[in-house]
């Protein structure tokens, strides 16, 4: 369960416009969001949602910290709305509500770069989880730069995953790693924050000689959090799996 302390810590000095089209939906999980953001805005459709993101851009002289948006909405859509978002400012963070858990659904979105899902109905437990990920990365500072991210992964204070060496060392000892978990985690840090499908992963086993299938992988991912920090591998349902660094 998210510690709400934690949670507030990272959002209280943040804004976030919410964007459904059900009305009460859109109300219980504005009254929700009151609880930890600085300032909650909400829409009932892509046309206003936008409208309210440049008005409050020109009245603030900064964007809306976090867009949460349903996907299937009237007159302007979560897709659409993500397309127009990204032309006004491409590091906007925004998070995607969608009855859908297949990718084929959320495809046009994982290409624009999307990269935060949450299955309706909404877990809020869930939602909440996802919110903590997203404001930490808003609010805090930037990853250590005396690790060398071309090679090294920090995944902890202590924990690095070494890409040249395969290695995964926390502190001074060397964690032990199975043949397929090194082919796991250099492929997933070859671009950090991408989202990697089975489908990746089982080509990329593939052309290194080796064969998995999709409930394979799930057990290895498994076995691989017990060696690795909390929250390393994040697993985006329906959609795959991405390595998140450690951000201090």
């Amino acid at each position: 369960m998210i510690n709400s302390k934690e949670l507030i810590s990272y959002t209280k000095n943040l804004s976030i416009l919410f964007v459904e089209d059900h009305d009460e939906l859109r109300e219980n999980t504005t009254e929700i969001l009151s609880n930890f953001f600085k300032i909650v805005l909400s829409a009932r459709n892509g046309e206003e949602a936008l409208s309210i993101y440049q008005d409050y851009h020109s009245e603030n002289d900064v964007y809306i910290d976090i867009i949460l948006s349903d996907l299937q909405m009237p007159i302007i859509d979560g897709v659409e709305l993500t397309k127009l978002i990204y032309d006004i400012n491409p590091s906007q963070t925004v998070i995607i509500l969608s009855a859908y858990d297949e990718a084929k659904y959320l495809l046009p979105l994982i290409n624009l770069g999307i990269e935060q899902f949450i299955k309706k109905p909404i877990d809020y437990q869930e939602l909440l989880k996802v919110l903590l990920s997203a404001s930490k990365k808003i609010s805090l500072p930037a990853l250590d730069t005396t690790v060398d991210l071309s090679t090294k992964i920090q995944l902890s204070s202590t924990s690095i995953f070494n890409k040249e060496t395969s290695s995964l060392m926390d502190g001074s000892k060397n964690i032990y790693l199975t043949k397929y978990e090194i082919i796991f985690l250099q492929l997933l840090s070859t671009n950090i924050g991408k989202i990697y499908s089975n489908e990746d992963i089982v080509t990329n086993y593939i052309s290194k000689n080796e064969n998995i299938d999709a409930q394979n992988i799930r057990k290895l991912v498994s076995k691989l959090r017990k060696k690795l920090p909390l929250e390393s591998i994040e697993s985006i349902y329906g959609i795959g799996y991405k390595i998140i660094p450690f951000q201090g």
